[in-house]
């Protein structure tokens, strides 16, 4: 059989490679999640991570890219090669890790800033980014989540990134985070530095972490590798300046360079919205030279950039490839995650954005003609409603990754609505329609909404921290699978002799052959292998006398209920008796 030849762009959406390949998206979801990279239908891959996908499938396909595409491509840009008219650039450094491991506290201790007390719960929640200078020369920095919730944020992290520093604690050591950062970094083809924090502490072992790294084909220049190591403590301050040294040599070697003479382009790495602002985009610049005035696009937003900043909130005129900014203006909130790229004017934007709007209501229809299938085939299936608020896209994206996450073949999620900001009167009349529960992401609530959401009994639940929200909606939906029920195998009794037969219940006796039997277990009559009846007791005697249970060895006489069943039991049939626990289950 011959191979299927695709031509595609380099960034294609899972919803729309699963049309192209036809395929299940819920397929395409579950093999991208055995191999740690949660997304969702309206996810981008890149075209490599499609073919693997497609391999892994044992699709006969390939996929090209476009012709000329890769020099359009944002993620394409940084591994391709530079012209002649490229300028050297700063590198882009991710920090990531398993939680609580340092990541922010070394970027503090970096940019001198004190973020990690402002954190709920002790973990980074947002992407952020910023510059630092250290001997005269630029580093961005990309501070990236570190719980598991957060998934898609680390992924596109690694992609936007030169240098990933990967930071493991000498007293933990690497665990599953560290791992799947380790993954992303790898896939996005990134150079990888190893930070070991917290070298100060009691019970700090380094030479455990480099064998650790070994095992996860991670070999550091001191053992013969290419991977350099840095010892370091967050807190004091120790080994800091020689890794921001190791950062810029590994960029020196790396030849890091950008195209300013062509369009402004670059990645979406946040997005909020801002009382009297609107729109607030966090934005990273790859290529070109991005400009208060000029008409950008970015996913199905457009606009025209009213004011640019820097991460510091000062106003700039422009910004340069490898610098981080935000720009006010754009018509609506960009997705996080999105492509943004300068056009002509408005005419333009507008063009290419109601294309993206048609791709985008095709996936949406797969993701819902998905459900719709999966509870059509499984008439057990149980869902719940829910709406979701957040502030910021990035949060949006990782909350209702984590919560599809959660489905399985019994109990699912049915996201009616999902938006930046605080709750509003529409939010309210949307849930109140659809027997939704509001779940909320670090937002604020004003108690005009929570007075309306409780005289119209409209449950609103507001988090600070995404574990808690995740284990709250977990709580809810192993409240809708069906309980396990675990039997325990009691006694058995051969059946002896048959006294009377009506139409409710058979009179018999027989001798307990093992364990013992009770009153309330349940039963069962087998004669041979096959099986007579399933049914429980209306009586036992001992003699003439009524008891509640009956030893091994012992005679007994028993009242089997038939409840109008036509059934007949023998002389020698045997009767086992059980019990039966009922078990909640959880997810």
């Amino acid at each position: 059989m011959s191979e299927t030849v695709i031509t595609t762009s380099s960034m294609i959406t899972v919803g729309g490679l699963a049309d192209i390949v036809h395929r299940p998206v819920s397929q395409l979801i579950t093999e991208l999640m055995k191999n740690g990279i949660m997304a969702t239908v309206n996810e981008k891959i890149d075209i490599d991570t499609a073919q693997i996908l497609i391999n892994e499938l044992g699709l006969d396909i390939k996929l090209n890219q476009k012709i000329n595409e890769e020099s359009q491509s944002v993620v394409g840009l940084k591994k391709s090669a530079i012209n002649n008219d490229g300028i050297e650039r700063p590198p882009i450094v991710a920090v990531m890790g398993h939680v609580d491991h340092g990541k922010t506290s070394l970027l503090d201790n970096i940019r001198s800033t004190n973020v990690v007390k402002k954190e709920a719960g002790g973990i980074t929640q947002h992407i952020s980014a910023y510059q630092v200078k250290h001997k005269d020369k630029l580093i961005t920095f990309l501070d990236t989540p570190g719980h598991e919730a957060f998934s898609a944020i680390r992924q596109h992290g690694a992609r936007l990134t030169d240098i990933v520093i990967i930071v493991i604690a000498a007293d933990d050591g690497i665990k599953p985070q560290t791992i799947e950062a380790l993954k992303f970094a790898k896939q996005a083809q990134s150079k990888i530095i190893i930070a070991i924090n917290k070298i100060d502490k009691e019970g700090a072992d380094v030479v455990k972490i480099k064998q650790q790294l070994a095992d996860q084909d991670i070999l550091i220049e001191e053992w013969g590798g290419e991977t350099v190591l840095v010892e370091i403590s967050a807190k004091t301050g120790q080994g800091i300046d020689k890794l921001l040294d190791m950062i810029l040599l590994v960029a020196e070697l790396e030849e890091l360079k950008a195209d300013i003479k062509s369009l402004a382009s670059g990645l979406i790495i946040e997005a909020h919205l801002e009382t009297g602002r609107g729109p607030v985009v966090y934005g990273l610049v790859y290529q070109g030279i991005l400009k208060i005035n000029d008409f950008i696009i970015a996913g199905q937003s457009y606009g025209k950039i009213r004011n640019l900043e820097n991460m510091d909130g000062q106003s700039i005129k422009e910004a340069y490839p490898s610098t981080p900014v935000k720009i006010v203006g754009l018509k609506i909130l960009p997705d996080f995650g999105d492509e943004f790229m300068l056009v002509k004017n408005e005419k333009e934007a507008k063009k290419i954005i109601n294309e993206a709007v048609s791709k985008d209501i095709i996936s949406q229809s797969i993701n819902s003609t998905e459900l719709i299938r999966r509870i059509d085939q499984n008439n057990s299936l149980k869902k719940i409603n829910i709406l979701i608020k957040a502030d910021v896209k990035g949060s949006l994206t990782s909350v209702i990754d984590s919560l599809k996450s959660l489905e399985t073949d019994e109990v699912a999620l049915s996201i009616v609505g999902s938006s930046i900001g605080s709750v509003n009167e529409n939010d309210l009349y949307l849930a109140k329609t659809t027997g939704s529960i509001i779940y909320g992401f670090n937002i604020n609530i004003g108690n005009n909404i929570l007075h309306q959401a409780q005289r119209d009994h409209i449950e609103i639940k507001n988090y600070k921290i995404i574990y808690e929200l995740i284990d709250d909606v977990k709580i809810r939906l192993s409240s809708l699978l069906n309980p396990e029920i675990i039997e325990k195998s009691v006694g058995e009794l051969q059946i002896k002799a048959i006294f009377s037969t009506t139409k409710n219940e058979i009179i018999c006796g027989g001798v307990v052959l093992s364990g013992k039997i009770n009153l309330n277990s349940l039963l069962r009559v087998r004669r041979g292998k096959d099986l007579i009846l399933e049914s429980k007791l209306n009586n036992l005697k001992r003699g003439q006398i009524n008891v509640k249970e009956v030893l091994e060895g012992e005679l007994c006489g028993l009242s089997i209920d038939i409840s109008n069943q036509k059934v007949e039991i023998l002389v020698d049939d045997r009767v086992e008796f059980y019990d039966q626990d009922v078990v909640e289950r959880s997810l």
